[in-house]
């Protein structure tokens, strides 16, 4: 089977409500993200923050997104999500490594991120490209169900 391609670009004003559906489908599987259902597409494509985020696009179709929130101390906060058919098809390699070059471009200093320690794929992907841990918060996510989840914080110096 051949493998579609991915391409990487800014995110645009269209974008908006396909980069909502694939949060709240990724919300939806309860493991990945802090966000669980149900999420509002309309209150979350209006408030989607555009400047920063890259979309992984296939056949016209986004399958991936990552956000780098610029911090006004020169560091970026990353959130990354990948359509769940799309995992482990180098659309996240893909996307934190066009993330890493935005945010050099931007001249920040250093990437940080939050990430659940039971997410080994994830886990792997950062420390792939240098993440290193910096820190591990106890019981730091209330989830709706009253676990309380760990958080792994992460790490990379530009």
């Amino acid at each position: 089977m051949e493998a579609t391609p991915v391409a990487v670009r800014p995110a645009s004003e269209e974008d908006r409500v396909p980069l909502a559906l694939l949060f709240a489908a990724v919300a939806e599987e309860r493991d990945g993200i802090a966000t669980e259902p149900p999420v509002d597409i309309d209150a979350r494509a209006a408030r989607w923050t555009l400047d920063g985020t890259l979309v992984a696009v296939a056949d016209a179709e986004i399958v991936g997104s990552i956000h780098v929130g610029v911090n006004r101390f020169g560091f970026g906060e990353i959130g990354m999500t990948v359509a769940r058919e799309w995992r482990s098809r180098g659309v996240g390699t893909a996307l934190l490594s066009a993330a890493i070059d935005w945010s050099r471009e931007q001249e920040l200093h250093k990437l940080s991120l939050d990430v659940f320690p039971h997410n080994a794929a994830a886990l792997a992907l950062y420390r792939k490209f240098g993440f290193v841990e910096e820190g591990y918060r106890i019981k730091q996510i209330r989830r709706q169900s009253g676990e309380l989840w760990d958080v792994i914080e992460m790490g990379l110096l530009l």
